[in-house]
């Protein structure tokens, strides 16, 4: 799957790997193409049989053979392009699907730093302008593109049996023109890449607005939404009017060539057929594969600017698609094998792209069946230390180990499977709460989603909904209050049951009743499991063996909150500054 990043700045390597998946397909599409051009060619040439043969009399022999030949080359033509037609609409469509799924089985293959760098909407646009792209591109192609160019080696053939002189300057115009046409059309390009870049911003912009609308109401900012978005409108409609306004500069040029083109052909004509050098049918046969040729030029020039725009939207997308991976899997990885659970930070160095050192030879050890929690002021480095137990990110030196292994080393798999974790920005589907907990272990019962729910005090709320656990919770859970969704999460990791629980402030949402409750969940979830637990919020810390104080990426204090309590330091101080908050409160 790496290896699509190989195609990042070659779409039409690109196009052709899945093509090739397909071969025989195409390649009976291909043949049955090029069997109705060379009939449809053919047909012409019955027409001059069919002139030449009544043209002697009424009487003349073979008038029935020609009316034969020619209807047998008409009805093979029809029936070629309807079975071209469709194998086409199985493996075009069929090109489009693999596409689409490798492409997000490679997307999710990223970093989580590289969606936070790019809007979703643009992503998932990026993706079905590639899957169109590619749709249009085969289809033009094959009904546009190889055509017109195999009508025109066949007419020049077929030409050469009349008059030699003729075919040859109508094949050696036909090329300039080919010629001519392709290069100006790929000078082209730069205008058809703006216009692509601007419609994805635009369906960008869309989805981020419409993601955010209770932000975008709070702050009454839609007049000033409605007009951000109309300047976005206005300038992908200026790239895309550049781009059209270019393309019809060339078929301007086109049309005008072929005008006097076609002139010079009837007249070359009719000149032969004056001195006797042709026959009636000769004329007839001379005339249309003459417009034939020029013809299928100008489908031809129609359909390479057409092609041009559309591989461009296609290399626009890929490029931001397949941009190689931040994380990839180390060719010797193997499944982690949990024992004790214990994790270690080894002399570790960090910094986020852009971004000053944040950790520089952090050393921690965690026991394996301990409870550890990090406190600290924003910015410390606490939810770094679990992206990092996560590989979300890679660190730039040093290790991370999970019982004297290598999360570097290991398949991020069986590293998922190993970690519970519940975020602080809790994240749901758009789907049902049964399928939400169970997204933790799809293979559960109904009965362990059920059980999960009541351990994190979330069954009875659930129950209240009109459709229970089959209600559905809207784009990222927004049909539920924060606290409903973070016992959600907690249910979730309750199901999961795995060896290592993260808690990235999981009860921070939840009133005091709640927190309760959940720390009762909590407590039986973290029986002889490793939990690491980020808290702004120390009472939720009270039960935990030890606690560390990250402050700019540096251990502070560490110790149990006892210990930490008894002497003068950063978690004395956080703790007095909880306290009097809670009496300001009271």
């Amino acid at each position: 799957m790496d290896r699509l990043s190989g195609y990042a700045d070659r779409p039409v390597a690109f196009v052709l790997r899945y093509v090739r998946r397909r071969w025989i397909a195409h390649a009976s599409i291909l043949a049955a193409v090029l069997g109705a051009v060379g009939c449809s060619i053919s047909t012409q040439y019955g027409v001059k049989f069919l002139v030449d043969t009544l043209s002697a009399g009424p009487t003349a022999d073979g008038i029935w053979m020609a009316f034969a030949l020619l209807v047998s080359l008409i009805a093979a033509d029809n029936l070629l392009w309807r079975l071209a037609g469709w194998i086409a609409s199985h493996a075009f469509v069929g090109v489009t699907g693999d596409l689409r799924s490798e492409l997000f089985r490679y997307l999710t293959g990223h970093a989580p730093s590289y969606f936070a760098q790019r809007l979703t909407g643009t992503l998932t646009g990026r993706v079905t302008a590639t899957s169109n792209a590619t749709f249009a591109v085969e289809n033009l192609f094959i009904w546009n593109v190889l055509p017109p160019c195999a009508a025109t080696i066949g007419a020049i053939a077929y030409l050469a049996v009349v008059s030699l002189p003729m075919a040859m300057a109508l094949f050696a115009i036909s090329g300039i023109i080919m010629i001519l046409l392709f290069r100006l059309a790929a000078r082209g390009t730069p205008l058809h890449h703006g216009f692509a870049d601007r419609a994805a911003r635009v369906e960008g912009e869309l989805a981020d607005v419409l993601g955010n609308m209770p932000l975008v109401r709070t702050f009454g900012a839609i007049g000033r939404e409605h007009r951000r978005f109309d300047r976005t409108i206005d300038s992908e409609m200026s790239a895309r009017r550049r781009s059209l306004q270019y393309l019809e500069g060339l078929r301007l040029l086109h049309a005008a060539i072929t005008i006097v083109l076609t002139v010079a052909v009837l007249a070359w004509a009719i000149a032969l057929w004056q001195r006797g050098a042709a026959s009636v049918g000769d004329v007839v046969l001379v005339c249309t594969l003459g417009f034939t040729v020029l013809h299928a030029t100008r489908d031809l020039a129609v359909a390479l600017v057409d092609v041009t725009q559309h591989m461009a939207r296609l290399a626009e997308a890929i490029a931001t698609l397949l941009q190689p991976h931040a994380l990839r899997e180390h060719p010797a990885a193997v499944p982690l094998v949990p024992r004790r659970q214990g994790v270690a930070f080894e002399k570790v160095a960090f910094a986020y792209p852009g971004g000053s050192k944040l950790f520089e030879g952090l050393t921690l050890r965690i026991a394996g069946g301990r409870r550890t929690g990090l406190v600290g002021p924003s910015g410390g480095g606490k939810s770094t230390v679990l992206a990092l137990l996560q590989r979300f990110h890679d660190v730039d030196s040093g290790r991370i180990l999970i019982d004297g292994q290598n999360i570097a080393h290991i398949t991020q798999e069986s590293l998922r499977d190993a970690i519970s974790f519940v975020p602080q920005d809790i994240s749901l589907l758009h789907r049902s709460i049964l399928d939400n907990i169970r997204y933790g272990r799809p293979d559960a019962s109904d009965a362990d989603v059920v059980a999960a729910a009541e351990a994190a005090c979330c069954r009875d709320f659930i129950e209240a909904l009109p459709e229970g656990f089959a209600t559905i919770v809207g784009e990222r859970g927004t049909r539920l209050s924060g606290g409903q969704r973070q016992r959600i999460a907690i249910a979730r990791a309750l199901l999961k049951d795995s060896p290592i629980v993260l808690l990235d402030e999981a009860t921070s949402s939840l009133d005091g009743e709640s927190e309760e409750l959940i720390r009762e969940a909590l407590d039986h979830l973290m029986q002889g499991r490793t939990v690491i637990a980020v808290a702004h919020r120390l009472s939720t810390l009270r039960s935990f063996d030890r606690i560390i104080v990250l402050d700019r990426g540096r251990v502070m204090q560490d110790g149990s909150p006892e210990e930490l309590l008894l002497r003068k330091g950063p978690y004395r101080a956080l703790m007095d500054s909880e306290l009097a908050r809670l009496r300001r409160v009271a």
